[in-house]
């Protein structure tokens, strides 16, 4: 059994061959002009477009041309009114491949996508058996979510918590810009605060699971231009946003005793983040490669919606 998955994220191209032999993502980042805070719409779905045929030829010169069933991201999140553009050209690129393969498009959402491959990533898949709470962090999202198994989709998503204004990824991103660092960026703001340490954290208010982080943007532009260090305006946002989930994590787990816990999304990817969840959760976590945008997850469900053994594969979680 082999499924080809498709994931157009806001910034990258992927795409990701499942089989019990070989599993495989290949995904370009798109650009984003030098001191820029992301793309538009339509810029991002351009450069989706032109990406895919050099990804596609990629993956396919490695895993063969056939398939059994294709698998594509078709929305952020599984959700009434939940919808961008770019994923308009994965979508019709694998209905395009399903077509001309004569095989069966299986569809989900961009969300189901990151849970999915964070799980395979940690070769902890046993988890959709079990209802489970889930954090998606990422540029665009920031939310709790409780996860209960489906016979129709692997398993159904509800947001419990999370942020009701701009999003941990965001509040990365803009701290680093502001610092002078590359978009995205996550990856440079992280290696920044290893040098550099948080002499306060930004107190955040809580509505019950939920919470804002608009007001960090604000704190960090003052230490900014007040002219604390580099290195500890990165300390402060990221340990912020670590004390926020872990607390938020902590509280959630009052209302749903002994549930595991499985951390996805870029955010995710922050290596102090996730020994804390580890070490206060035995939370499972992703590889960085897999908390990051991917099709792997995508194509993962593909396979098992198609019939796949989901313990007849031989993983290589590399």
């Amino acid at each position: 059994m082999k499924c080809i998955g498709f994931d157009t994220s806001n910034y990258t191209t992927s795409v990701s061959s499942f089989s019990e032999k070989m599993q495989i993502n290949v995904g370009k980042l798109l650009p984003v002009p030098e001191s820029a805070k992301g793309l538009r719409q339509s810029d991002a779905l351009f450069h989706h477009i032109k990406a895919l045929p050099e990804l596609v030829n990629e993956l396919m010169d490695t895993v063969g041309s056939g398939a059994d069933a294709v698998a594509v991201s078709v929305s952020p999140r599984r959700a009434e009114g939940s919808y961008m553009p770019c994923f308009l050209a994965g979508h019709t690129v694998a209905n395009t491949l399903a077509k001309g393969l004569g095989v069966k498009l299986h569809t989900f959402s961009h969300q189901e996508g990151h849970l999915a491959a964070a799980a395979y990533s940690a070769n902890c898949q046993d988890i959709f058996h079990t209802p489970f709470l889930a954090w998606h962090l990422s540029g665009g999202t920031t939310e709790l979510l409780h996860c209960v198994p489906s016979d129709d989709l692997t398993f159904r998503v509800e947001c419990i918590g999370g942020t009701r204004d701009i999003s941990a990824g965001q509040c990365v991103d803009r701290a680093g810009v502001a610092l002078g660092l590359q978009f995205p960026c996550g990856i440079a703001l992280e290696k920044l605060s290893l040098e550099g340490r948080a002499k306060s954290l930004y107190r955040v208010k809580y509505d019950d699971l939920y919470f804002n982080l608009s007001g960090m943007e604000n704190q960090f532009t003052s230490r900014i231009r007040n002219g604390e260090s580099p290195e500890d305006v990165a300390a402060f946002v990221l340990k912020s946003l670590e004390e926020i989930i872990v607390k938020t994590t902590a509280n959630a787990l009052s209302k749903y005793p002994g549930l595991p816990v499985l951390c996805s999304g870029g955010v995710m990817s922050c290596l102090s983040l996730q020994n804390r969840m580890q070490s206060e959760f035995g939370a499972v976590t992703a590889k960085p490669q897999y908390s990051r945008d991917n099709a792997l997850g995508i194509a993962y469900l593909g396979y098992l919606k198609a019939g796949g053994d989901p313990d007849g594969f031989c993983a290589d979680r590399q």
